[in-house]
């Protein structure tokens, strides 16, 4: 747990940390020592979270109530962050509320998703990893779902920008890797937490009996974190199961296409 901490500490921040995986999440670095950032739109479990934490342990912890799917999230996110040596970013929000089908929901709704899931995304990411590139350590998750895999009706904009953060996580582990800078595109199935139980209970549908511990999510995820690009939770990293491809071929072609692409630049 020491070099853990002292591999990505000592402040982690976490996305989408009031409740689910992102508590749980928030919970298993405390225990750890690390110092937290924790990130959400709604303010009071953020706070609640928080106090329970430093009840519990000997660290710090502050909250940022920020709406993801704001232009402004980033840089709120930055000036939150500002004197304090982030070497863990966990962008776990995400979650699609719209619950509906692409053309029976209005155009806005499907656009904020696309700025929580992949802009906000990408710009913590460019914002965050910098410092860690330089420091030549850290540690990026994006917390992914079994839902980039293919395409499905009623989520079709939440799937494809599941999509995106999968093959941007690939890219940006062949970039960072080399730099002392891991990054994992975690990607998870049915957990159960408030956020899902809600969007079953709207879809009318029953809970899967099978639905993985938030804990558990959480703590895979960490253990996970050095062994990018990809985790598939439930699947070894040389099953293909739902993914059609193992984490291990992933990671194998993902070092394949980064081959070419260095060769490609060593032409230019």
């Amino acid at each position: 747990m020491n070099d853990f901490a002292e591999r990505y500490g000592p402040w982690a921040l976490i996305a989408g940390a009031s409740e689910g995986t992102g508590a749980s999440f928030a919970r298993q670095l405390a225990e750890q020592g690390f110092n937290l950032i924790l990130v959400a739109r709604r303010e009071a479990p953020l706070e609640k979270l928080a106090s329970a934490l430093r009840d519990a342990h000997p660290i710090q912890c502050i909250t940022a109530s920020i709406d993801l799917s704001g232009d402004q999230a980033v840089e709120t996110m930055r000036k939150v962050a500002a004197g304090r040596e982030v070497g863990l970013l966990i962008l776990n929000a995400g979650a699609d509320p719209n619950s509906s089908m692409f053309l029976e929901n209005n155009v806005a709704n499907w656009e904020e998703l696309v700025m929580r899931n992949v802009l906000t995304m990408m710009r913590a990411c460019h914002r965050f990893a910098q410092p860690m590139r330089k420091r030549g350590h850290g540690g990026i998750m994006i917390v992914g779902s079994a839902a980039c895999y293919a395409g499905a009706p009623g989520i079709a904009v939440y799937g494809a920008t599941k999509a995106f953060d999968l093959v941007f996580s690939e890219a940006l582990w062949a970039e960072l890797k080399p730099q002392g800078v891991d990054v994992l595109s975690y990607v998870i199935g049915s957990t159960d937490t408030p956020a899902h139980r809600q969007l079953m209970e709207q879809r009318g549908m029953r809970l899967p009996a099978d639905m993985a511990d938030a804990d558990d999510v959480a703590r895979l995820g960490l253990e996970h974190l050095s062994k990018g690009p990809v985790k598939n939770f439930g699947l070894a990293d040389d099953e293909a199961g739902h993914a059609g491809l193992s984490a291990a071929e992933r990671r194998e072609r993902t070092l394949a296409f980064a081959k070419q692409s260095i060769a490609y630049d060593a032409k230019a």
